[in-house]
This record gives structure tokens, sequence and C-alpha cells, in this order.
């Protein structure tokens, strides 16, 4: 009883990191919630294998209410970018809904590894956070339609909202800072919600799987995250306005190396 109160308020209280982070870097929350989820699945005795696909999976389920809630925070302010979001949408939800299916075919293992492996470029690269340059603005149709695709299948795939991707993509095509963090939350949410279809779609059917699973996401899990999310994500949204992006970038990038260097240290 006492493992299971404990669980349940790690949920939450990764729920509200989550929200505020989603919020405030526009990057989903996934991030970090997919080292967490390993970590407690791995508690609950979730074999690696599956604990992976779960944890992505679940990540996914989340970043759906998690982005509602930026989303409407971010519209009020008027930040988004619309136009932007028309042209790249159709992309990433494409990406997405077939890398959310294909990701179950692989290892576990790989999986993790592979999610290790990028949280430390991520890291890396929102450390030093290179400067485009000044020229440097959108491609066109076509061009836009291939990178979509590939942040959705790169970000489906990692369980991921698609703005660790898609705002350094922003930020090297001059696109302004907070624009960009907007518009990366908006396209967050299709992203989700068809990723999220293919991790249930490609774990409907294997055995083993813990009770109260729909496919690889974790309903007790999603609810008990998304509850608090939902309600820390404005929060996230008034700190980007209110506090040096800059530092709480740098800040955050270690923390993703930390979170890095522990998945791959308990991969070896």
């Amino acid at each position: 009883m006492g493992t299971s109160m404990n669980i349940v308020w790690l949920y939450l209280f990764s729920g509200a990191v989550a929200g505020i982070i989603s919020g405030m870097l526009g990057v989903g929350g996934g991030i970090v919630l997919v080292p967490i989820l390993i970590f407690i699945f791995g508690v609950l005795a979730i074999p690696v294998g599956m604990a992976a696909h779960m944890a992505i999976g679940t990540s996914l389920s989340t970043i759906i209410f998690t982005s509602m809630s930026a989303i409407h925070a971010q519209h009020r302010r008027k930040a988004i970018d619309w136009n932007l979001v028309r042209k790249l949408a159709p992309a990433t939800i494409l990406g997405s809904l077939i890398s959310g299916y294909l990701a179950g075919l692989i290892p576990g293992q790989a999986l993790k590894a592979i999610f290790g492996v990028f949280l430390a470029a991520a890291a890396v690269q929102m450390f030093f956070e290179w400067r485009p340059a000044p020229y440097r603005t959108l491609p066109g149709p076509l061009a836009l339609l291939g990178i979509g695709t590939g942040i959705g299948a790169l970000s489906a795939m990692l369980g991921i909202g698609g703005g660790t991707l898609t705002v350094p993509f922003f930020n090297w095509c001059n696109v302004d800072l907070r624009r960009a963090i907007a518009t990366s939350t908006t396209l967050g949410f299709g992203l989700a919600i068809f990723g999220t279809i293919g991790f249930i779609v490609s774990g409907f059917q294997r055995p083993g799987l813990p009770s109260a699973s729909f496919g690889y996401v974790s309903l007790p899990a999603m609810l008990g995250i998304a509850s608090t999310a939902v309600l820390f994500a404005p929060f996230g949204v008034h700190l980007s306005y209110r506090l040096p992006v800059r530092r709480l970038k740098r800040i955050f990038a270690l923390l993703l190396l930390c979170l890095a260097f522990n998945i791959l240290l308990n991969f070896i």
C-alpha cells in the first residue's frame, strides 16, 4: 500500500513538472516523463523491454492533455503562428502515426538506448544555444513537409511532444523564440494524439501487459500525470514571459544531461 501511494504521488509530481516545462519551453514534458516512467515501471516489476514502450506510449498520451492546457494559455496571449501550424501539422501527424506503430516493433533496450543518446544530444544543443545565420528563413512547402514528417516520426518514437525538435528548428530559421515555443506546443497536440494511437495499436495484443493498460498506455499513470499537468501548464506559459529563458534553458539542459547519463549507465 505504501509503495502504491508513493507511486501515485510521483505521478502527480511528475505531471506538475511536465506541465511547467511544457508551457515554459514548448517541449511537451515527455523528455522528463519518459525517464521517470521507465524508473516507475521498473519498480512495478514490468520487464525492461515492455517498460520502455509503455513509458513512451504513456508519455505521449499525457501530452494530449498538457498541450491542450498550454495551447489555451498561449492563444490568449496571441503567441501562436496558426499559419505555420497549418503548414506543419499534417506532416508531423503523419510521421507520428507511422512511427508510433513502428516503435512497438523495436526492442525495448534499443529504444531505451536511443532515448538516452537523444537526451544527451538535445542537452548539448540546448546548453550551447548556437545562433542561426541572420538571413535564414523557413524553407518552402516541400521541405517543410519532409522536415515535419521527420519531426513527427522521431518525436513519437521517443515519446516527446516535438518541441525538442521544432523549437531548435524554428530558432534555426530565425523564428522568434516565444512564438516558436507557442507554435511548437500547438503542433504537439496532434502529434501526441496520433502517436498515442500508434502505441495503442502496436501494443494492443501483446501478452503480459499490466492491468489497466490500453496497448502501451498505462491508464493510472496517464490519469495521475495529466491531472496535475493541465493545472501547471498555464503557469509554465506565465514563467516563459517572466523569467530569463536563456538561463532556464541552460538549467533544463543540465537536467536532461543528468537524465541521459542515468539511462545510459543503467543500460550499460
